[in-house]
């Protein structure tokens, strides 16, 4: 339970590290690119996993979640 906290915390505070949105919250980046890479395919590893979650949350409209998290 601690490591799904801590997942949550990690990607309220993760930042894109390439490409269009670079230095862009995750949960900052536009939906219609979420959707556009989960349709590509999310990176391997914690970031892809990271993206995953953003993308489902926004899909059912939970991004605030992340959000407060932050602050």
């Amino acid at each position: 339970m601690e490591t799904d906290k801590q997942f949550l915390v990690d990607t309220a505070n993760m930042r894109m590290p390439f490409g269009k949105y670079k230095g862009t919250y995750l949960i900052d980046i536009p939906e219609y690119y979420m959707v556009w890479y989960k349709n590509k395919g999310f990176p391997k590893g914690k970031l892809g996993q990271m993206m995953g979650l953003v993308y489902e949350l926004k899909l059912n409209g939970l991004e605030d979640i992340l959000r407060k998290i932050r602050k």
